[in-house]
């Protein structure tokens, strides 16, 4: 009892302190530390030697005036942000693992580092890496965001970009001297950097998942077996990888105590659509699941398993939804949301209950490309056309107040009982709020 009584305190309190931040359309991410703060100060990047491969150039760009960059209109109550700034189409979009930033690649050559204190002001400042004579398709932050990885769609590899500080004091982002190896022969689906920072991983559609060093040394090449993969990811505890195309398998990347890699060994399965995955996702302590199948359902399993003792992932739950050939889903940090995109419209539902709490229609000017949720599962970002658009996660506060009643019922410590009760009327009060300022 005492344990969940601590454990009630702990939760509504982070959950009131989340609210007043979100109830204010505000937010304070400033911490007096050493990590960088990005600005809008923008040096071009290092240029790149591009001699060594003859490929296709992409072509160029005709680039629009800004106004024709916001011929599609969009507006919803739980609309945060709309980020303008691509002069092409955003391919990729993903959070820092520090909650502060979100990185976008588009086909207009540039990479852009936006602040996600920014979210909730008029003026979103980012930071911009042009990608000389190429475009990237992929990108991924390191943990520290002092590092991102592209996947250059002309030179078909891997580029990696570090941080470095300039004579004025600003900072920008230039190319390490040398690319990866180019080994894959086919289309690359995902790229990562593990939240351990051990490896990288690029996985391709002939079912080849590769794994490499920091430096772009080969570690280790997966056959998935399966006759294509549609996606594969690294889980964000950085110890599995997984891929998807008849069914999602899972790998562990087993490294020594001293930091060496050893081995990748086969984990688990997770089996049950009658059409292929074409999607799926992990929650932010790797111990659920998502799938998204052609059959029109998504999955979610109970992956916290020791696969060493035989032991499967768990399903909890199979819900129905609209399915279409370039659909995503994305499952929210805290296990709670699940995200599903169909053309230029995305649902979100409780992973509780399955039902629909949110349905939006026409947020984007193409199909939906990339799902994101921040990780303090606060905002959805999603990505197509030109725009980004950044969701408040409402369906996530609902289903944290309801984890709150859930408690509320089971404790008998009139305390306890009365601050349960002020923090679940002070968090629906924010979200009627929030509601209300959209309205007038």
């Amino acid at each position: 009892m005492e344990l969940a009584v601590s454990v009630a305190v702990l939760l509504g309190a982070l959950l009131l302190l989340l609210f007043v931040a979100f109830g204010k359309g505000k937010t304070e991410l400033n911490e007096k530390s050493e990590s960088t703060e990005i600005t809008d100060d923008l040096p071009a990047a290092q240029e790149h030697d591009d001699t060594p491969y003859p490929t296709e150039e992409p072509e160029q760009l005709q680039l629009p005036h800004v106004e024709e960059l916001e011929q599609h209109s969009f507006s919803h109550p739980l609309l945060a942000a709309t980020l303008h700034g691509h002069y092409g189409n955003v391919t990729c979009l993903d959070f820092s693992s520090n909650g502060k930033y979100l990185v976008s690649c588009s086909d207009d050559c540039t990479i852009r580092i936006w602040s996600t204190k920014d979210f909730l002001s008029s003026e979103h400042q980012c930071l911009r890496v042009a990608i000389e004579k190429d475009h990237a398709s992929l990108v991924s932050l390191s943990p520290d965001s002092r590092t991102f990885i592209t996947w250059l769609a002309g030179k078909k590899t891997l580029r990696v970009f570090q941080m470095c500080k300039e004579n004025d004091s600003s900072f920008s982002f230039k190319a390490a001297p040398e690319d990866f190896p180019r080994l894959h022969t086919a289309t690359v689906v995902n790229i990562g950097i593990a939240e351990t920072g051990t490896f990288i991983m690029t996985a391709c559609s002939n079912a080849t998942i590769i794994l490499w060093d920091l430096y772009g040394k080969l570690l280790a090449s997966i056959d998935t077996n399966q006759t294509t993969s549609l996606y594969a990811a690294i889980s964000p505890c950085g110890r599995f990888v997984a891929s998807c195309g008849r069914n999602v398998k899972v790998w562990e990347v087993c490294f020594t105590t001293d930091g060496q890699f050893k081995e990748v060994v086969r984990a688990f399965d997770l089996q049950g659509h009658s059409s292929p995955v074409q999607f799926f996702a992990f929650s932010g302590d790797s111990c659920r699941m998502v799938t998204l199948s052609r059959d029109g359902t998504w999955k979610l399993w109970d992956t916290d398993v020791d696969y060493e003792e035989q032991q499967d992932p768990y399903l909890l739950r199979t819900v129905s939804c609209q399915v279409s050939e370039n659909s995503r889903i994305a499952l929210s940090p805290d296990a709670r949301v699940v995200a599903v995109s169909n053309g230029c419209g995305m649902t979100l539902y409780n992973t509780t209950s399955g039902e629909l709490e949110e349905e939006f229609h026409d947020v984007q000017s193409e199909d939906i490309v990339d799902l994101a949720f921040d990780i303090n599962s606060r905002f959805l970002a999603c990505s197509g056309g030109r725009a980004i658009r950044v969701f408040h996660n409402a369906p996530g506060y609902r289903a944290a107040i309801q984890d709150m009643e859930a408690m509320l019922q089971k404790t008998s410590n009139e305390d306890m009982q009365r601050r349960l009760q002020q923090q679940i009327q002070d968090a629906q009060d924010a979200l009627d709020n929030l509601f209300a300022e959209a309205k007038s």
